[in-house]
């Protein structure tokens, strides 16, 4: 499993909207001259969290992005799912949505495992919430040790 860079600005964004949610929008260009990310791509990633109506857009000169919801009610899960469209792809079947075809799929004992890779990482991502986030290293892992 790995995540794309979409996924990783997508979250660091949405941490960036957190921190700064006593401002009601804020704009592509302070996000990315704040991360150094290219604002074209920014502006993608927003659009498809905008779309997953995780964050809200406005027009104008005081427009921008904000989050569609309070940080503590937003999941790491959602954000991953809406720029992924998923956490872990499971290939075993004889037919996937993608290329790649797993083709000795009935005698496979993996399957259980990837099954239940997938199970715990999702359980995982979706016990995360977006405030957690924005907390300094030692305190993000405090909430994860629990």
């Amino acid at each position: 499993m790995r995540f794309t860079t979409k996924t990783e600005y997508g979250i660091v964004s949405m941490v960036y909207m957190a921190r700064h949610v006593d401002k009601k929008f804020v704009s592509i260009k302070e996000i990315s001259k704040h991360e150094s990310y290219p604002a074209p791509y920014i502006e993608k990633i927003l659009q498809a969290l905008r779309k997953a109506k995780l964050v809200i857009s406005s027009h104008g000169k005081s427009g921008g992005y904000a989050l569609a919801r309070k940080p503590a009610e937003i999941t790491l899960k959602e954000i991953i799912d809406a720029l992924e469209g998923g956490t872990f792809e499971i290939f075993c079947g004889p037919q996937t949505r993608q290329k790649i075809v797993c083709t000795h799929f009935c005698l496979c004992g993996v399957k259980p495992v990837w099954r239940k890779t997938k199970d715990i990482l999702d359980n995982f991502y979706h016990s995360i919430n977006l405030e957690m986030l924005t907390k300094d290293e030692i305190e993000t892992k405090k909430f994860i040790a629990a």
